[in-house]
């Protein structure tokens, strides 16, 4: 079973990978993004708890995002694998993932972060807002409040996985065919 962590700040490419990585690696995509979003169209009582934050460009607290992560788990015992997108977020999460995953004879194969200059994805994000309905991505103070989220609680993540020789960077730059051919290679070579 192999099972990754995809990185990066919001616009950096991770659902466009995501659906690559997913297909390629017979993996099933969990982003917490989906199913926060599918929650909150859908008005469960998730949903709007997870809306109260979102909508203040904040993070979801843990043990909610953690109880929707392992539900989603359980719901695909068969799978190949997982690829995590939007979680963890903290080193928190990445620690209950573990726990979990433990439980699971399993464990976290590698994190790969998607890397980008943070001005030239509010420039994606912001262009993404204009077709995407999603207030997040049209407001760009919002936007740099979901970066400064990302630096203060995921950013240490990179250490987190480093420490145990599980963490790489790739360049999210470029066209979507040379960032996937670059993952590729990562995964590949684990």
């Amino acid at each position: 079973m192999i099972n990754i962590v995809l990185f990066g700040k919001p616009g950096a490419g991770k659902g466009t990978q995501a659906e690559f990585l997913k297909g390629k690696y017979n993996l099933v995509h969990l982003s917490t993004g989906d199913i926060f979003r599918f929650n909150i169209k859908n008005e469960t009582e998730l949903g709007k708890l997870a809306r109260t934050y979102m909508d203040k460009g904040d993070l979801v607290p843990d043990e909610v995002t953690i109880k929707m992560l392992q539900s989603e788990v359980e719901k695909n015992q068969d799978a190949a694998g997982f690829l995590f997108d939007g979680f963890p977020r903290t080193i928190a999460q990445a620690e209950a993932l573990d726990v979990f995953l433990a439980t699971k004879n399993d464990k976290i194969t590698a994190t790969v972060a998607l890397e980008a200059n943070d001005e030239i994805l509010v420039a994606r994000l912001l262009e993404r807002g204009k077709t995407s309905g999603r207030p997040d991505d049209q407001d760009e103070e919002k936007i740099r409040n979901r970066y400064q989220e990302y630096n203060e609680k995921t950013a240490p993540l990179m250490d987190y996985y480093t420490k145990q020789n599980k963490f790489y960077a790739v360049d999210g730059i470029g066209s979507i065919a040379d960032i996937t051919e670059r993952l590729s290679k990562v995964i590949d070579n684990l």
